[in-house]
């Protein structure tokens, strides 16, 4: 996403924007400052932590800005429900990189803001950011930003983010909603006048609501004949006029997050303290109050537990959590030492009883746990030259435990790299999430005591390299995974008793002839080990071919083409909405899926818009595609977007 207030934003300029005299105000031929993008820089957590106080300039590119998985804060490819704001999983091998207690309900991360990401800024003048995408008749996403500097030293913003999406299954009218999400975020940034001391913290709260439809309850109309039973999945993409299984079910995600890192340099930049401290709140909650199919008078669920008229069930987070180190810096070496000190807390409560009498009632209660841990991180640069590690390990409550390396929870790392030549190696062990130890509902109930940690061991090999006008990267990667925990065909936990290993090749090739570009990208996956757990689509791919160049004497900056997106055969994973989780699935298999849209976007000094026609192919070689199985991705339909920065 090119939203300069979004995590992981990409950054455009060179060096030399990156330089301390490159922040001083610009100034004309008649002496009058001019802001804009090179006057205004963006800083981020991890910049303080290795003592970068200059940053980079903001993003003002259009490759990005017509391209949906830069939409949201994570640009992965996921597996979702088919429209946008609903519930997804990585659709690629993402090991787990976090350690010690984690709720375990993530299927809305993507659209949240990761508070250690929040993108701060040094600005010669107030700057505003606005953006607005309009999807007829599906998708909506407004953002609004500001930032300014109060004080050469001081510099305060907020971003407001609201986003939503309408239903396109078995609705009469196209603007009934399905996904609202609403997101705020309040920053600050300051640095004392001598250096010394710099700080960064920031509030963020967001509200996800999603209307969860079950996926399309396939038609008597639909089965194919003599087949005893098989739905012909060809049939299932009347959209609006399609029948679903759930019709007054809802996910709602509720987070509010406060972040705060600062540090003070003790001996100059050899010696820093730091200190980090996080506060997390969440509540999860699953309703539906239409538990009988009205039409046929059938129970929408098999099992129902504490109510057959009403499912209420919530799951209320905490988590405070302090980091404590020291670190320095210095052009070929870098460390830093940490201890970290955790405390959550976890309730479950239900509605209970029959016909309109419930009352509410505390499933189970886990009290105020603590977790402590130790990590630490060292690299060392010489020319083309540099290496890195880090780990951390949690502190078990007896040390003598230590000793039992598949008890113990870790992650360790280590990274080499020698000009366009870089080799990583990850090795970690993790517990189950607190969610896979138990659950109370009123359609699932399970208690895990006897999960093992699972063990994750990855190498990884990657090769930049610029060929003229031609950039080449390979990414190949081999990952073991034992005593992994996964949800199964009853969408309930399980932990498989054999290995399995991942192997995986990623290209991306970019090369232009004159005005005329091409950008290629496709990962291959392959599993070995058995079958059952862990799957992923052998190929996916995404292509981009444009046109790109000034008209109007230059007054204008546009590009026109054509993307594609390919992902191969397989068998996705299934979604529960009542427990919010994918789980594994071996009956519905997703052919082949092209997908390509048409765009054009156009940059006219601070404002950059974009029309695309999104899945142009639509009958061609089929009527639709599935995502999930029984969701469909949405129909052919015209996209908008407008980016508005103003430096003054």
């Amino acid at each position: 996403m090119a939203t300069p207030l979004a995590a992981g934003a990409s950054v455009a300029g060179g060096v030399p924007a990156l330089l301390p005299g490159a922040r001083a105000q610009i100034v004309d031929d008649s002496t009058k400052n001019r802001y804009g993008a090179r006057t205004t820089f963006i800083l981020r957590e991890a910049d303080m932590m290795r003592g970068d106080t200059v940053g980079r300039i903001i993003d003002t590119t259009l490759t990005r800005l017509p391209q949906r998985r830069y939409w949201v804060h994570d640009s992965a490819f996921y597996q979702d429900l088919g429209n946008f704001g609903t519930a997804s999983r990585h659709l690629l091998l993402q090991p787990n990189t976090e350690i010690g207690a984690r709720l375990g309900r993530n299927v809305f991360d993507r659209y949240v803001r990761n508070p250690s990401t929040i993108a701060y800024y040094d600005t010669r003048s107030p700057y505003t950011f606005f953006r607005f995408h309009q999807g007829n008749p599906f998708e909506q996403i407004f953002e609004l930003g500001y930032t300014r500097s109060l004080k050469k030293d001081l510099n305060v913003g907020f971003a407001y983010e609201r986003f939503g999406s309408n239903k396109a299954l078995a609705v009469t009218n196209t603007r009934a909603g399905q996904v609202e999400h609403t997101n705020f975020l309040l920053f600050v940034r300051y640095q004392t006048p001598d250096d010394r001391y710099h700080l960064m913290a920031n509030f963020t709260t967001a509200r996800h609501r999603a209307i969860e439809q079950g996926g399309i309850a396939p038609l008597a109309s639909d089965t194919i004949e003599g087949s005893d039973g098989k739905v012909d999945l060809t049939q299932l993409f009347d959209y609006q006029r399609e029948e679903v299984r759930l019709s007054g079910a809802s996910n709602r995600d509720d987070r509010d997050q406060v972040h705060l890192a600062h540090t003070y340099r003790l001996l100059g930049r050899g010696l820093t303290a730091y200190h980090m401290a996080d506060w997390t709140r969440r509540q999860n909650k699953y309703f539906d109050d239409q538990l009988i199919n009205t039409t046929t008078g059938e129970f929408r669920y098999d099992v129902r537990r504490l109510s057959n008229t009403i499912t209420d069930d919530r799951a209320d987070f905490r988590q405070v959590e302090n980091t404590l180190g020291v670190m320095g810096n210095s052009p070929a070496v870098a460390y830093r030492l940490y201890g970290k000190h955790r405390t959550y807390s976890l309730e479950s409560r239900s509605r209970v009883g029959s016909n309109t009498v419930t009352v509410e009632k505390l499933n189970y209660k886990m009290g105020v746990n603590t977790q402590y841990f130790l990590g630490g991180t060292a690299s060392f640069r010489y020319k083309e030259f540099a290496i890195e590690t880090s780990g951390e390990v949690k502190v078990p409550e007896q040390f003598k435990e230590l000793i039992h390396i598949t008890k113990t929870e870790y992650i360790l790392r280590g990274a080499t790299s020698f000009g366009p030549v870089q080799v990583d190696a990850l090795l970690t062990s993790y517990s189950p999430t607190l969610t896979e130890q138990r659950f109370v509902g009123n359609h699932a109930i399970w208690e895990n005591t006897g999960f093992s940690n699972t063990q994750v061991q990855q190498v990884r090999g990657v090769v930049n390299r610029a060929f003229g006008n031609q950039h080449l990267q390979l990414v190949g990667a081999l990952a073991n995974i034992t005593n992994l925990v996964y949800y199964n065909e009853q969408a309930v936990p399980a932990q498989l008793g054999s290995g399995r290993q991942v192997y995986s090749l990623t290209a991306q090739h970019k090369f232009n002839v004159g005005h005329l570009f091409f950008d290629n990208l496709a990962t291959y996956t392959e599993v070995t080990g058995g079958t059952e757990g862990l799957r992923f689509p052998r190929l996916v791919g995404e292509s981009r071919l444009y046109y790109q160049g000034y008209v109007f004497k230059k007054a204008l900056f546009g590009q026109f083409g054509v993307q594609t997106y390919f992902q191969s055969r397989w068998k996705p994973y299934d979604y529960s909405p009542s427990t919010q989780q994918f789980f594994f699935q071996d009956h519905f298999t997703v052919r082949n899926t092209p997908i390509a849209d048409v765009f054009v976007s156009a940059d006219i000094k601070t404002v950059s818009v974009f029309f695309k026609m999104a899945y142009v192919n639509q009958f061609l070689p089929q009527s639709g595609y599935f995502t999930t199985p029984y969701y469909t991705g949405l129909p052919r339909r015209l996209q908008f977007g407008i980016r508005w920065q103003f430096f003054n």
